[in-house]
């Protein structure tokens, strides 16, 4: 049962990411775009952009991975137990996975491409009072009026965006043809991946949806 679960499971990961794949793709491309306008752009200006597309992103990952946990689970989250696990399951779901998608693997790019200003911003660490709290607020969102309508388009560019402007702060030197290709390589795998794991994959783990009950995923 749980081999067939898994094989399962596998298998919609491979459809979801073949699905989400063209979009992506256009997403690294619009980002390749605003690079060649943004490049020169100061650090801290760089800074506050990364700073309010992160929170964004971070707000409607969790709003999106714990509608789908609630969606999945229906009315069996009940009690302080339920509403922990929910609380837990969107919190690490959405600072996890932004993290990793805004900040770590662009931090790898910089890191292999050798910029000279490169450095690891992790949100929840750096601005706590102000990535945290929207976590929460999307969980809180999602427990009261659960949805995963928010459109795909706007969540790969959110996060698209917040990884270029994260490379943009450790710019410093011209931009080659290689250095364009390979940050177009790192901003479609630092959404590709973790976009999908965090909103379809990752709540699903948790859950076994009960009859008759579904969970649309349309973003």
């Amino acid at each position: 049962m749980r081999s067939l679960k898994a094989r399962k499971m596998f298998k919609r990961i491979i459809r979801e990411l073949k699905n989400h794949a063209p979009f992506t793709i256009f997403g690294a491309l619009t980002g390749i775009v605003i690079m060649a306008f943004c490049w020169r752009l100061p650090f801290k200006a760089s800074y506050n952009i990364f700073y309010t597309l992160h929170p964004i992103h971070v707000f409607l990952s969790a709003l999106v991975t714990a509608s789908m946990y609630k969606l999945y689970k229906g009315e069996r989250i009940k009690g302080k137990r339920g509403l922990w696990t929910l609380i837990i399951i969107g919190y690490v779901g959405s600072i996890g996975i932004a993290t990793l998608s805004d900040s770590v693997i662009p931090y790898l790019g910089e890191y292999l491409l050798g910029l000279p200003h490169r450095g690891l911003h992790l949100g929840f660490i750096e601005k706590w009072w102000l990535v945290n709290p929207m976590a929460f607020l999307g969980i809180a969102v999602a427990y009261f009026k659960p949805s995963t309508k928010f459109p795909h388009a706007g969540h790969v560019l959110l996060s698209t965006w917040a990884s270029l402007f994260h490379i943009i702060m450790a710019m410093g030197r011209e931009v080659s043809l290689f250095l364009y290709i390979a940050i177009f390589f790192f901003l479609f795998i630092s959404v590709w991946i973790p976009c999908c794991v965090s909103d379809i994959v990752f709540p699903l783990l948790f859950v076994r949806p009960a009859k008759g009950t579904s969970a649309a995923h349309s973003h």
